[in-house]
């Protein structure tokens, strides 16, 4: 950044600062797959981050200054993360809500830590986000070293003797969250009998189901996103094999059924609680649903983080990154998902996960 850009960005915070007085609005970001696969989960960050602009800016905005929202495609690579968080921090950008593929949030962060910049993932869960003790990097939702470990301590409490296989899909999350769960289910007794990884990206997994049946695995736990499980699901279907399905957040999306149909019936995944169960947001619920919209799985979640962040903001009078994380990592913070509270790292302190099963369409708490 040059110095006459540095001097312009001075003056326009110090603007921000001065109340009605501000020559510009606060500008915010929000960062995920907007196109490529993910795009689903891209949409729902983007419909939360809106609304929660329109909200908050209907209540008077943030420091009497309305907030502006700038998206970032990342299309969950690492090379375009950091692309979009370089051009995020030559814009102005001082807040992003993002990204979603914890192999985006992770580069991206280092550009945000050097920009001056809060980061706060709705959806990263990768413990490497959080463990470099970068200051200005904090997630709303919780850590795979969290959800493995629930996801073996139901498989072993539940499917007693029955054979599991572990599958991942190479990426940070994938691989993370399946060793995760090996490790963890391993020290409760469960038997794995199998643990292979495939390439994203790829149509036909036969031969992956070939080898699910010659393990003769009851259940598969697969560390990896949406497309590459409903593909997963629906070929063991139509090799004849019932061998179920575990999977983690990423699955959490009506699209994954759109894939399946209904030989996604059973499948089962990990996630915290649904908040828009939550008689409190019933409202908001109401109010995405009247615009055509269901705000499932990460809306409420990106939602959350703006609302966090512009808490603090009002707190530390300032969008200054280093008042504002000071702020983020002493405060308690009311949201969507409930009560939120950083620990020293920036990691949310009691996310806590959940089982769903997919049923008709729909995923609903598993008993």
């Amino acid at each position: 950044m040059n110095r006459f850009k540095t001097i312009l960005l001075a003056v326009t915070a110090a603007g921000v600062l001065c109340g009605g007085s501000a020559w510009a609005d606060i500008q915010i970001g929000v960062a995920g797959p907007m196109t490529g696969s993910e795009a689903s989960i891209g949409e729902q960050m983007r419909k939360g981050a809106e609304r929660a602009v329109a909200d908050i800016n209907a209540k008077g905005g943030v420091l009497g200054q309305k907030i502006k929202l700038t998206i970032g495609d990342d299309r969950c690579d690492p090379k375009e993360a950091v692309s979009v968080a370089n051009n995020f921090a030559d814009e102005g950008v001082v807040f992003v809500a993002g990204h979603y593929c914890s192999s985006a949030s992770i580069p991206a962060s280092d550009v945000y830590a050097d920009s001056g910049i809060v980061q706060i993932t709705p959806a990263s869960t990768n413990p490497t986000f959080t463990e470099r003790g970068l200051k200005n990097v904090f997630r709303v939702c919780g850590r795979d070293d969290a959800q493995g470990p629930t996801a073996a301590g139901y498989v072993a409490k539940n499917f007693p003797g029955k054979r599991v296989a572990v599958v991942n899909d190479k990426s940070t999350y994938g691989k993370g969250l399946a060793d995760q769960f090996e490790a963890s289910a391993k020290k409760q007794g469960v038997a794995i009998v199998m643990n292979e990884a495939i390439t994203a990206g790829e149509k036909d997994y036969n031969a992956l189901v070939t080898k699910l049946k010659q393990a003769r695995a009851d259940y598969v736990f697969f560390g990896g996103y949406k497309t590459e499980a409903g593909l997963i699901v629906r070929q063991m279907r139509g090799a004849g094999l019932t061998t179920v399905l575990i999977g983690g957040d990423a699955l959490v999306t009506e699209e994954f059924w759109s894939i399946t149909g209904p030989a996604g019936a059973g499948t089962l995944m990990t996630f915290g609680p649904d908040p828009r169960l939550d008689p409190a947001n019933a409202a908001l619920v109401k109010a995405f649903r009247d615009a055509k919209y269901e705000p499932e799985a990460y809306t409420l979640y990106t939602y959350a983080s703006i609302q966090v962040w512009a808490q603090a903001a009002a707190v530390a009078k300032s969008t200054d990154v280093r008042k504002v994380s000071d702020a983020l990592r002493k405060g308690q913070f009311k949201t969507v998902l409930g009560t939120i509270d950083f620990n020293d790292k920036g990691d949310n302190s009691a996310p806590g996960y959940v089982f769903y099963v997919w049923k008709d369409g729909k995923y609903v708490y598993a008993k």
